[in-house]
C-alpha cells in the first residue's frame, strides 16, 4: 500500500472511531447545558386579508439566540430559549418596514442514546413572542386608510435535532423547528406557520 493509501485508510479509521466509539458525553440526569445558536427563520403572511392590494409577509431572515437546558433524567430534559430575529415586513405598497421579533420558549426535550457521539433528539413547547415594528404600517383596506402596529402573542414550536458530542463538555447541535406564531400585528392579524433551521455550540456542565 502506498503512502496515499495508508493516509486515506487511517483517516477513514479515525472518522469511524469518532462516530462509533462510546463517549462519556451522553446525556445524564442532572447535566446542564448552555448554548448559542444562529440560523434562519422562514416567514409567512402576517394578515388575513390584502392590505393595499397584497398580504404583507414576514421576510425570511437570520435568527440567533441562547438556550439553557437541564436534564431531569438520562433521556428527558427541559430547555429555555431566548431568540431574536431582525427581519422586516415585505409586500407593502411602500418600502419594507423593519420588524424585530423576540421569542421566549420553554420546551420538553427527549434524547435518544445511541451509544455514540451522535445524539438525536426531539422537542416541543410553548412560549411568548413580541414583535417590534420600526414604525406603524400605513395602508388601505377596502378603500379606507388604516394604521397597523406591532403586537405580542403566544408561540408554539416542535422540532428535531442532532447533537455531535465533540468532547465531554462541548457539543455541536443541528436543529430544525416548526414554529407557530399567533400574531405579530394588532389589526387584521393572521397566525404564522414558519420554520427555523439553526446550528449551535453547547457547553455542558
Amino acid at each position: 500500500m502506498n503512502t496515499k493509501g495508508k493516509v486515506s485508510a487511517l483517516a477513514a479509521l479515525g472518522a469511524f472511531a469518532i462516530f462509533t466509539a462510546p463517549t462519556y458525553a451522553q446525556e445524564r440526569a442532572g447535566k446542564q447545558e448552555l448554548s448559542v445558536y444562529g440560523g434562519e427563520l422562514f416567514g409567512d403572511e402576517i394578515t388575513d386579508r390584502a392590505i393595499s392590494g397584497a398580504k404583507p409577509k414576514l421576510d425570511d431572515d437570520v435568527t440567533y439566540g441562547i438556550r439553557y437546558a437541564y436534564n431531569l433524567t438520562n433521556a428527558f430534559g427541559l430547555e429555555a430559549s431566548l431568540g431574536e430575529t431582525q427581519t422586516s415586513v415585505t409586500k407593502l405598497a411602500g418600502p419594507d418596514v423593519d420588524l424585530d421579533l423576540t421569542t421566549l420558549d420553554l420546551d420538553a426535550v427527549y434524547h435518544f442514546d445511541t451509544g455514540t457521539r451522535l445524539v438525536p433528539y426531539v422537542l416541543a413547547g410553548v412560549g411568548y413572542a413580541q414583535a417590534n415594528l420600526d414604525h406603524p404600517i400605513a395602508a388601505t383596506v377596502n378603500g379606507q386608510p388604516v394604521t397597523i402596529d406591532d403586537d405580542e402573542s403566544f408561540t408554539a414550536n416542535a422540532g428535531a435535532g442532532l447533537a455531535f458530542q465533540a468532547t465531554d463538555n462541548v457539543a455541536v447541535r443541528l436543529e430544525a423547528r416548526y414554529r407557530y406564531l399567533d400574531k405579530v400585528v394588532d389589526r387584521f392579524d393572521d397566525s404564522l406557520n414558519s420554520v427555523e433551521t439553526t446550528l449551535g455550540v453547547a457547553w455542558k456542565f
